[in-house]
């Protein structure tokens, strides 16, 4: 990314931290993805129970790696080698974790948080559970309207997943959403978080970087 557009983005992530604060949300800016894992870690004891939701920017960011490493009573649900019925206990776990870390398919200039999920659980810890939680994303995912973060969650983020997951949904043959009711699909639950009942417990975690799906 050039500076012109690094700058671009820097102004309409603090335009969007700006928004957020009325909502009981924090947010933070950072330029990169080195210096959003610092932050994070250093924001979360190492005693503490941490839990994960579906993120390939967490991954990229080499966040998932320092919670393995830095943190005994981390839940990962990408073990490797586990069933699925032990990644869903984790995720269940998760639930009530201490800290929860995850990333979101798209966010209004607004304040507005949208997601797309297949089990629910990441956005039900995002919701309600755990008592600090983390959202990280990149500039990419930030939309001027409701619809464009809802347009962006279904054609972008969703198809992507697909394709990554390898289904056999319709939307991987045209890079499109089509609504289905396939018994792959991994879009069963649709989300719009707008604010906080409780101040300080969700921080969005803003990288000047092209990151996630």
């Amino acid at each position: 990314m050039n500076e012109i557009k690094k700058r671009y983005y820097e102004i309409l992530a603090k335009r969007l931290i700006s928004n957020l604060k009325p909502h009981n949300i924090e947010g933070y800016y950072f330029e990169n993805g080195n210096e959003a894992r610092e932050f994070i870690i250093s924001q979360i004891p190492r005693q503490s129970v941490v839990g994960i939701g579906g993120s390939t920017t967490v991954k990229e960011i080499g966040l998932l790696d320092a919670l393995r490493q830095g943190y005994p009573n981390f839940y990962d649900q990408y073990e490797e080698g586990i069933s699925l019925e032990e990644s869903l206990k984790l995720r269940k776990a998760s639930l009530m974790a201490d800290y929860y870390v995850t990333g979101t398919n798209a966010i209004t200039v607004d304040g507005a948080i949208v997601n797309i999920d297949g089990y629910g659980n990441r956005v039900a810890a995002m919701i309600f559970g755990p008592k600090k939680v983390f959202i990280v994303m990149g500039v990419n995912k930030i939309c001027f309207t409701l619809q464009q973060a809802l347009e962006r969650a279904k054609n972008v983020a969703a198809v992507i997943n697909n394709l990554r997951l390898k289904t056999s949904n319709p939307c991987v043959k045209i890079a499109e959403c089509t609504d289905c009711d396939d018994v792959e699909s991994i879009c069963n639950v649709t989300t719009i978080i707008n604010r906080q009942p409780s101040k300080g417990r969700m921080k969005v975690v803003l990288i000047n970087e092209y990151l996630g799906f």
